[in-house]
Formats: structure tokens, sequence, C-alpha cells
């Protein structure tokens, strides 16, 4: 299949392609886990992809489904729960026991399922704050950035983004840019009003809107007032190539999710995107020719 931009006529003059690792590199490693964050580093990925949840006492977790039963051995809504409850569960069995379970041709474990935890690695199997994966970004030894995601709806409304903002000001991201230094972090969701509320209290951080569907009035390139990226999901390009060159026409970068067949790797080169959102950074970073 041909597409209506090659490569070097849709990035001119443009860095090559961003490869960003979704909930780290979690096909290699339980999702949101230090141990996965680690490896994407490790694999030479430019940004990590994280979702962040607000605890009952007001701390922000890396955990995407509203409740924690798919990813961890209990139960209940992170909204519902404190830091300490869920540092007391097991996040990252629940992989080996999955992967076990499809090379011995076996049932593979569902999330209403409580499998046989066994303990691991802590670095495997803790739930992750925020400010942990920021520390890690912030200790090493090449510049890596953060997308992190705001879940909504939720009971704690504007409360993620107002804890968001605190602890990114902590770290010192949420300074104006200048010509020699821009925020490290860019903050998305499918929320247009959550990207509203991070742009008023820190104008200075990029916002990306994420889509599930391309509704009528995006068709043409065009975002929500104040934001710079576009966040499609591959199946949007899939059915509608022509996105990408509307949205750099409006002046827009466009950040596709979440990008791990090979195929779609290649499309996404060949319409010039700017980053390509994937479980596995190492081998798209392969195949796009980067070291």
């Amino acid at each position: 299949m041909t597409y209506p931009r090659p490569a070097e006529e849709a990035r001119p003059g443009r860095p090559a392609i961003a490869v960003v690792a979704h909930r780290g590199a979690s096909d290699d490693a339980p999702e949101h886990t230090l141990a996965a964050y680690r490896k994407a580093i490790e694999d030479g990925a430019d940004a990590l992809e994280c979702d962040v949840r607000l605890t009952a006492d007001g701390h922000l977790v890396c955990v995407h489904d509203r409740r924690v039963n798919r990813t961890s051995n209990g139960r209940g809504a992170v909204s519902a729960l404190e830091l300490a409850d869920l540092a007391a569960l097991d996040f990252g069995s629940w992989k080996e026991a999955v992967e076990d379970a499809r090379r011995t041709g076996g049932r593979e474990v569902h999330a209403d399922e409580e499998p046989d935890w066994q303990p691991g690695n802590a670095e495997r199997t803790s739930v992750l704050t925020l400010e942990r994966l920021l520390e890690l970004v912030a200790d090493a030894d090449r510049r890596v950035e953060l997308a992190i995601e705001t879940k909504h709806p939720t009971r704690w409304a504007g409360q993620v983004e107002e804890r968001l903002v605190e602890l990114l000001a902590r770290f010192g991201h949420t300074k104006p840019a200048t010509r020699d230094w821009t925020p490290p972090v860019r903050v998305m969701s499918f929320s247009a009003r959550s990207l509203h509320r991070v742009r008023a209290a820190a104008p200075g951080i990029p916002g990306v809107y994420l889509m599930q569907f391309l509704t009528p009035r995006h068709r043409d390139g065009r975002l929500p007032p104040g934001v710079g990226i576009a966040g499609p999901g591959v199946r949007i390009l899939r059915a509608h190539p022509e996105y990408v060159a509307k949205a750099h026409r409006a002046g827009h970068q466009v950040h596709v999710w979440t990008v791990n067949e090979t195929d779609d790797v290649a499309m996404c080169r060949d319409l010039g995107v700017d980053a390509i959102i994937t479980n596995r950074p190492k081998q798209v970073r392969t195949q796009l020719g980067l070291r």
C-alpha cells in the first residue's frame, strides 16, 4: 500500500521519529513498573508514556485501569485506595502468569480471576508512583522525555491536574521554555478539559489531544485551543492516512498510539508522523534504523 506523502517529503527539516515506550517496555516487562521503564531507557526510547491516577490519599500512581483488578492481585478502584493499600499488592506477576498460560497452551488468566501469585523482584511487582518515575528520568544519563496521560472521568476531577502540575513544578518542568531548554514532559488526555486545566496552570507544558475516533470537527487537522499535538490511535491512520498531512498543515505534530506491528510502523514512517508510541521500543527503533 502507498500513502499520500513519502517520508522524505512528509518530514522536511524534521528530526527523526521519536519512539515512545507505552507504559514502559511493556512487551518485555509488566506495564507501569519500574522494571518496564528501566528497560525502555536501556532500549533507547526517546520518551516514556505513563497513565496517572490519584489515590484516596492524594498520590499520583502509574496505573491505566480505573480498577486494579487486571494488573494486580487486588480489587477495587485506584481512587478509593490509599498508596499503602496499593503498595501491598503485586502488580507484576500477572504478566508472567498470562505468558506462561500462552506458552503452554493453557487457559489464559482473565481480569476477574486470581492467578497463583508468586513474590518477585520489587521493580517488577510494586506499584509505581509518578514521583519515582520522575526521579528515574532525572537520573538518566541522557534526555528522556515523559508523556503523561491523565485518565478521566474520575471522582477527583481537577485535583488530578492540580496535583500533577505541583509535582512537575517540584522537578523544574513548569518553567518557561527558552531557546536552549524545553520541558521534557508533555501531558496527554482524551479530555480537552483536562488539557485546558494543565495549560492554565502551566502554559509551557505541551498538550497532546488523544483521539480514538476522528470526529468531523477534527478531520481537517484542527485541535482544541492551545493544544499543539494530535494523538490519534493507529486505527485512525489506517482509515484516514491523509490526516497526518492535514495536521501538519495546521501546524501540529502527530504522535500515534499504540503501534506494535511492523506494517503499522512502516505506515507511520511513510506518513511522516512525529512520534510512535509502542510497547516494543527496541524493535521499533531497529525497524526505523535508529541507533
